[in-house]
């Protein structure tokens, strides 16, 4: 029983750090700019709630919101490769290519 209680304090007195670390964090990122996602998720939170959704409706509802973001975005970056194909009269195998790395590399503005 000993040997137990022991344990219990040696794990307690290890993880105390971390739960003062983990405290902390939530500070910090209340100071930073919410990411692209972060912007995506509240959008859609309060699209769900402005239509009163709830359980398996919510969740159905969340999934395709922020599906047809991600949708948009791999649209915005084919016009935009496309452009870029059109600029350069591309043709063939080039623009094959072309389009290949610019889809791949091209990350637009959120």
């Amino acid at each position: 029983m000993l040997k137990k209680l022991l344990a219990c304090l040696a794990v307690v007195s290890l993880a105390a750090p971390l739960l003062a670390t983990a405290a902390d964090a939530p500070a910090d990122t209340a100071k930073k700019a919410p990411t692209a996602q972060q912007a995506r998720m509240a959008s859609c939170n309060a699209e769900a709630k402005d239509k009163t959704l709830k359980g398996d409706e919510r969740k159905a509802f969340m999934k395709q919101c922020l599906s047809a973001h991600k949708q948009e975005k791999q649209q915005d970056k084919m016009k935009t490769c496309n452009a870029d194909a059109k600029a350069k009269s591309l043709k063939g195998d080039e623009r094959k290519a072309f389009m290949k790395e610019c889809l791949s590399a091209h990350q637009p503005a959120a």
